[in-house]
């Protein structure tokens, strides 16, 4: 016996469509935010000892990748082998990995309840979407490289070393910042218009 298919079909217009959309929620105000941070570093001193801090979480897992790939490796290795021979013997079980994906689950979650989530390229009208993410990926792969440098990133070393009244927490801001403020000097065309 065969069992007759029926389709239902709903007219689709303009006007369904936009009604559906959700229009973008503002920002937060950048004082608030700032303020809350501050009472979340407050909070990981209190629970936890430590300041925040996720560059050591990319470290984690380039430690236990090189540790899954090439075990012998990273047994002869001193650098590695340190990582292993700690606490129970996973980088990946540290606590700042698990941060980094509270912090990424959080930003998801915001965006969603928001109306931002989705797939975007921020870029000026003078730079091709190629070349702002090949930008963006050279500054991140600087900006990480520095961090293992530094000591830690711009939470880590900076935020947390602030927040200790640490002499190189303002140096690592001051520098980051100073850092930033002169190399976007040099790429400002690109994000302006005319």
């Amino acid at each position: 016996m065969r069992l007759p298919l029926r389709l239902n079909l709903c007219r689709v217009d303009a006007k369904n469509i936009n009604a559906m959309e959700q229009k973008p929620k503002p920002y937060m105000n950048p004082y608030l935010a700032g303020f809350l941070l501050g009472l979340v570093l407050l909070a990981a001193f209190f629970i936890t000892g430590r300041g925040l801090g996720a560059s050591g979480a990319a470290k984690s897992v380039v430690i236990e990748t090189i540790g899954s790939i090439a075990p012998d490796y990273a047994e002869q290795n001193s650098f590695y082998a340190s990582f292993f021979a700690t606490g129970d013997g996973r980088p990946m079980k540290n606590w700042l990995v698990y941060l980094t994906m509270g912090v990424l689950g959080g930003a998801f979650f915001s965006g969603f309840m928001s109306g931002r989530a989705g797939f975007a390229i921020d870029k000026g009208p003078r730079i091709s979407n190629a070349k702002r993410l090949i930008f963006a990926g050279l500054g991140g792969i600087l900006f990480g490289v520095g961090a293992q440098f530094g000591r830690g990133c711009t939470s880590g070393a900076a935020l947390s070393g602030m927040a200790v009244l640490s002499t190189a927490g303002f140096l690592t801001m001051m520098a980051i910042f100073g850092t930033g403020f002169v190399v976007a000097y040099f790429f400002r065309k690109l994000w302006i218009n005319g």
